[in-house]
This record gives C-alpha cells, sequence and structure tokens, in this order.
C-alpha cells in the first residue's frame, strides 16, 4: 500500500458542487431534458424510475446544475451519500438537491462512487451531517472529505472488478424484467385476449367462453392484513425473518428486535398487495418473512396463485382509480372484492398456463438467486478494495463496455 496516500476530496476534483435547490413548480415537462432527483441515484446505477423532464431553456439557467458524462452524484438528503457515475447515454441532464462531483484526471469516478457506496463511505458521510429539521449532506462536507487513495492506475483496477460485478447485476436485472413481461403477456393473450389454445374452437357469449365460471374476487381470495411491530408475537426461532415494510422494497431488508412477537407469516412466492401510499395497489412475490400493517397478503387456492397475481396486475389503473383517502391513498379492498373473475371450465387449461407460467417463474428466480450472489460477493469485495487490503496492482484486468463509455 506504499502507492496510498490521504487526500482531500477537494484537491482532487476538477467541480463539487450542488444541484438546483427551490422550487420546481410549474417547470416539468412530459420531455425535454432529464432532470434527476435524489430517488433516481441508486448505489452504483442511475435509476430512471420517475425521471422528470425540463425545457432547454431552464437547463441553461441551471447551468451550475448541468450533469455530464463521468460526473458522479451523490444524495444529499434521504438516504445520503448513495451515489453513482452519470453514463453516457444520458446526454445532456440537470437535477436538484444533489451533491456533484467532476473529478479530476487523478480520480476514477466509478472508484470514488465505490467508496460513496461502501460501509465506510456511509458512515463517513453520516457523521458530516448537517442541518436540524432535515440532515442533509453539503458541498462544504463533501470537500473537507478525507480519503485514501492509491494511484489511477490502482483505481482503474478496482473500479472495473467492481463495476464488471455491477454490470452483470444490472443484465440480470433486465432479464428478469423482461421475463416478468413474458409472463405478463401469456396472461394477457389467454385470459384478456382470449386467445387461449383452443379457442378457434370454444364459443363466445358476450365476450366469455361459453361454460366459464363468472365468480367474484371475495369467492376465490382473502385479505389478510400484516401487523404493526407492535402487535407481534414472534416465535423464538421466527425472532430474524425480514420485516416486509416499505424499506424491505428498497432491498433493505430490517429485523425485528426480540421483544417483538408473533403476526402474519408470509411464505416464498405468496402474493402481497400494497394498502396504503402512492403505490397502493400494487401486488409482488413476497420472500419468506412478516407482513407489515401497510400490507395484506392475499389468500387463494394455490391452482390460482400465477393467475391472481396477474389478474391484480391486469387490473391495476381500475383498482388505483377508486383507491379511498384523501391524504393517504389507500386501496379499496370492498371494490377489489366486487371484481369479475371469469375462470376457466377445463382445470386442465388453467394447468397448461400455470406450466407455461412457472417455467418463466423459475428462470427468474434463478435469476434473482445469481443476482443475490453477485451482489453479495461484490459488497464483499467492496471493503477490502478500496481499502489497500485485497492488493489488485498484479492483476491484468480490462475494463467492462460500461466503464469505457466514459471519458
Amino acid at each position: 500500500m506504499s502507492d496510498w496516500r490521504t487526500i482531500k476530496l477537494k484537491e482532487v476534483c476538477r467541480r463539487i458542487t450542488v444541484g438546483h435547490v427551490g422550487s420546481m413548480a410549474g417547470e416539468y415537462q412530459e420531455s425535454g431534458i432529464p432532470f434527476l432527483r435524489s430517488l433516481n441515484i441508486t448505489p452504483f446505477r442511475l435509476s430512471s424510475r420517475e425521471l422528470k423532464f425540463i425545457d432547454r431553456k431552464f437547463h441553461e439557467r441551471l447551468s451550475k446544475s448541468a450533469l455530464k458524462p463521468g460526473d458522479v452524484a451523490v444524495v444529499r438528503t434521504g438516504y445520503p451519500g448513495t451515489a453513482c457515475v452519470i453514463p453516457k447515454d444520458l446526454g445532456e441532464a440537470n437535477c436538484s438537491d444533489l451533491v456533484l462531483i467532476t473529478p479530476g484526471p487523478e480520480l476514477n469516478p466509478y472508484f470514488l462512487a465505490a467508496i460513496f457506496n461502501s460501509t465506510f463511505g456511509r458512515e463517513l458521510v453520516g457523521g458530516n451531517l448537517v442541518g436540524a429539521a432535515q440532515q442533509h449532506f453539503n458541498i462544504t462536507t463533501a470537500k473537507e472529505l478525507k480519503l485514501l487513495m492509491p494511484l489511477k492506475a490502482t483505481q482503474d483496477k478496482i473500479a472495473a472488478i467492481l463495476t464488471a460485478y455491477d454490470d452483470l447485476i444490472e443484465v440480470n436485472k433486465r432479464r428478469i424484467a423482461l421475463l416478468e413481461k413474458m409472463a405478463e403477456e401469456l396472461y394477457r393473450e389467454w385470459f384478456v385476449r382470449m386467445r387461449f389454445p383452443g379457442h378457434q374452437n370454444t364459443k363466445f357469449v358476450k365476450g366469455v367462453p361459453v361454460g366459464w365460471v363468472t365468480t367474484r374476487f371475495s369467492s376465490i381470495c382473502k385479505f389478510i392484513k400484516g401487523k404493526t411491530p407492535s402487535e407481534l408475537t414472534l416465535a423464538p426461532s421466527e425472532e430474524h425473518l425480514p420485516y416486509v415494510n416499505a424499506a424491505y422494497l428498497r432491498g433493505q431488508e430490517a429485523e425485528f428486535a426480540k421483544r417483538d412477537r408473533g403476526c402474519v407469516i408470509c411464505n416464498d412466492g405468496d402474493t402481497l398487495m400494497l394498502m396504503d401510499g402512492s403505490n397502493s395497489g400494487l401486488v409482488f412475490r413476497a420472500k419468506h418473512g412478516i407482513v407489515a400493517s401497510t400490507f395484506a397478503r392475499i389468500s387463494m387456492h394455490e391452482k390460482h396463485a400465477h393467475y391472481i397475481f396477474e389478474f391484480l396486475g391486469a387490473s391495476r389503473d381500475s383498482i388505483l382509480s377508486n383507491n379511498t383517502g384523501s391524504a393517504v391513498p389507500h386501496a379499496n379492498k370492498e371494490f377489489i372484492n366486487r371484481l369479475i373473475i371469469y375462470l376457466p371450465s377445463s382445470d386442465q387449461l388453467l394447468s397448461d398456463f400455470n406450466g407455461k407460467y412457472e417455467a418463466i417463474f423459475q428462470q427468474k428466480n434463478i435469476l434473482k438467486q445469481q443476482t443475490k450472489n453477485l451482489t453479495r460477493t461484490r459488497d464483499l469485495l467492496l471493503p477490502r478494495l478500496i481499502s489497500g487490503k485485497l492488493s489488485v496492482e498484479d492483476l491484468d484486468i480490462q475494463f467492462p463496455p460500461s466503464m469505457r463509455e466514459n471519458p
């Protein structure tokens, strides 16, 4: 580690500034210049979730907060310190309430983002937050951060190793999304467009195959509401089950303290519905864990599980439009219970659907496990690489494609 030295961040960066801080009322457009916010910055990767846009005139007025490929964007509030490198394919962009860092020639941006996303980086940022009402990471603090930095060639190798893992994780996530789309399309083709095998020889009345069972959601499904921590009584063997709450959906599994006991337990593959908030009505597959009070587990016969999951996904727009509550939207259980479902009269048709769906489902689960393993390995390597405990100087490492895209 003889080539590692302690530096202040401001000594090795061309620019450390902050994104636009101020009202955005009336500035967002349907299209235009991408405008990033904290929710678009995830560890190592830019997210397009709920991406906003502004017009060119406003973008040019905010020249100080303009982004370019190779910049490092760091979250200021919420999850301060979360960082990613701005990719080349984003093009022109701007942002609000982010710390923006343009590394100098001595500093690899991916290496810097890795430091911020490490346990060390989170603790470093967390110990230097300012503000009373809402703590945040500011540029004055950022400029004075002390980091251990090796020579650029070593940084490049460390960044290449970590980025290669992250690229594989991203590829898997895209494949998972594609498989989810395939499963959705299979359901729509068979049970919405009614082009199931043998539909050509089936008689329809008002768009429904003759003989199919017409029933309400409540007759085949049951809502089982989750509970708050104070209501829980876990068995000793269940003390460390993940708590399925909003943090769980962001991939941060929380554990209950031993004083919290018992509850609604969900198993792998169970269907959960988020009942409260802007995403109410959203359904997803659970892992074995504890269901929070903002969710409901939907109980049904196993043979209907895939069908009902996709049925609820296809009904999302109507579920959203019938939410109750003004301040906090709430999924209307009574409305959902009244939804009409058409079930095939032939168990064989449902069995054939489940067989095809299950093949897709299992491929998705394999990719999810691979992604989990890759993430775990990357996160184990991360602190050893950025601290110099794992030497890379003698390794022959090629830059992954995503790093070669940026300067």
